[in-house]
């Protein structure tokens, strides 16, 4: 009987798990892409935890922060380079990760860990017109959407799954939508949504 069970419980190792992958759109009701969308999906079994090793940065440069928005799992370093020819001062008073970088200048760079998952609205204390976010997350399966507004995570475990779409100007609650899907054992699963944003304020600044 012992037997019997340790080969059926060997077959069942050796069975390879059911996973499919998810292709989502996001438009506005006028049908304009939406990029720079993060698009975060947990399975209904939880999601690993992301690995925090790889390198990330947000970049000063152009007086703008390089990228927008930049995804990164929970326990990140992120570096803070200043290639522009001026002084740059960067904070945040996110509840997430508030820090403050102080008058640094070009070439230089700084350094933060983010280890609590959510989202860090980023500024210049000097250059108002700056702004940007850091979308920490703490699943693995997480992505952001492209120029034409199209996103695609692959390898997701098979079954019921919630997925969380968030862009810093969209409009509802925490400035994202949820909803309830379901991935398919093998092939892909498509989600077109549509969503509206607000207009991005004159002036920048972290909230």
């Amino acid at each position: 009987m012992r037997i019997l069970a340790a080969l059926i419980a060997g077959l069942l190792a050796a069975t390879p798990a059911l996973a499919g992958d998810l292709a989502v759109s996001l438009k506005t009701s006028s049908g304009k892409p939406v990029t720079d969308a993060v698009v975060m999906v947990t399975p209904q079994g939880g999601s690993p935890a992301p690995r925090s090793a790889g390198s990330y940065r947000m970049a000063q440069q152009g007086m703008q922060f390089q990228p927008f928005v930049l995804i990164v799992p929970v326990g990140a370093d992120v570096a803070f380079p200043n290639f522009d020819p001026v002084l740059h001062h960067v904070y945040s008073f996110s509840a997430a990760k508030p820090f403050e970088l102080k008058l640094y200048g070009r070439d230089q760079s700084r350094r933060v860990r983010f280890d609590k998952a959510g989202v860090v609205a980023v500024g210049c204390n000097i250059h108002d017109a700056m702004s940007a976010f850091i979308r920490v997350v703490d699943t693995a399966h997480a992505v952001k959407t492209d120029a034409a507004g199209a996103a695609v995570l692959a390898g997701l475990p098979a079954g019921p799954a919630i997925l969380t779409v968030w862009h810093p100007y969209l409009k509802g609650a925490r400035n994202e939508t949820v909803r309830t899907i379901a991935i398919p054992a093998a092939g892909v699963a498509r989600q077109a949504l549509v969503v509206d944003l607000r207009a991005p304020p004159m002036r920048h600044g972290p909230y």
